[in-house]
């Protein structure tokens, strides 16, 4: 079955055009899962046959998840794994059967994502202090997080040819590959301002120093938004690193991530009656269903509008 799966993975990246991110989770979770079915079966993971696969597998596997305190969401993205090779095993005709179809996904706990309120979310935002380069580039991160609802590692992978400063418009590598406009305001416009007149003095001194970034060099026609000192770009962790500094410094509640940037960003415009199509098209979800998580935030609001609104509410 190892065959079978290094084909599998090649296929993601080949003909599916999935990201090295995705190829490398479904490596892990079907790695996972065969490496189960070997130690039930008392074979090596080379000696396995596709065909032992079956309903009775899974749910035992699930089982095994479950017992190991795995959470709802993690066992229903591994079935999902799972499902996706035996279906292209059936493709394949490697399989005549489709196991994976007569195995319930475990419902999964619904969980409200965790927000800034906006008295919050204006102390984070003026967090970075100090008259640095670094300081206004933290604040132009923090900003267009907040501006823009975009993920981390679509932030951290911004160039400077995706950004339209004029148009206040930001050109977003989503997942899939999907590509998405998303619009900022006034504020992030201003710091991102700032921050490039002091990135061109930043890479001009790189420049006379006789420096070039580790990205440039790999990447020639790259030209990365977000950069170091040293004028490479931020990695993912960096940003990260740099979110979770000013939201200690701030008093925020513990644990703040960028995805609660991103939270904050969608839950805050549902508030002032954001259309949650719109949303859902400025997140870049592909399903209506995700971004409806935050209809579920908003309950206390709701409660507080009926209240204040209905004739006998108050009673």
């Amino acid at each position: 079955m190892i065959e079978q799966l290094k084909a599998f993975l090649r296929f993601l990246a080949l003909n599916r055009n999935a990201s090295a991110h995705t190829v490398r989770a479904y490596d892990s979770d079907l790695t996972q899962f065969i490496g189960y079915i070997a130690a039930q079966a008392d074979l090596k993971k080379r000696d396995l046959a596709p065909s032992q696969i079956d309903r009775a597998t899974l749910r035992g596997w699930l089982a095994q998840l479950h017992a190991r305190g795995q959470s709802r969401a993690t066992a229903a993205r591994k079935l999902a794994a799972v499902r996706t090779f035996i279906r292209y095993l059936r493709r394949e005709g490697v399989l005549d059967d489709d196991a994976g179809a007569l195995v319930a996904t475990p419902k999964r706990d619904i969980r409200m994502p965790a927000h800034l309120s906006e008295r919050e979310m204006t102390a984070l935002l003026d967090a970075p202090a100090g008259d640095t380069a670094l300081s206004r580039r933290d604040r132009a991160i923090l900003e267009l997080f907040y501006a823009s609802g975009v993920r981390l590692s679509e932030l951290a992978g911004l160039d400077m040819d995706d950004l339209n400063l004029g148009g206040r418009m930001v050109r977003v590598l989503g997942k899939g590959g999907k590509q998405r406009l998303v619009p900022f305001n006034t504020s992030a416009a201003r710091a991102l301002r700032e921050w490039m007149a002091d990135r061109a003095a930043l890479l001009a001194a790189r420049t006379r120093e006789g420096g070039q970034g580790r990205a440039s060099r790999s990447h020639p026609s790259r030209d990365p938004l977000f950069v170091n000192y040293r004028g490479t770009r931020l990695t993912v962790r960096s940003v990260d690193r740099i979110v979770r500094r000013y939201a200690a410094a701030s008093s925020a509640p513990v644990g703040v991530s960028p995805h609660a940037l991103r939270h904050s960003f969608a839950t805050h415009l549902l508030q002032r009656g954001a259309d949650l199509r719109a949303i859902q098209e400025l997140l870049g979800h592909a399903r209506l269903s995700t971004t409806q998580r935050y209809t579920h935030v908003n309950a206390a609001q709701l409660l507080d509008v009926y209240r204040k609104s209905h004739p006998r509410g108050r009673r």
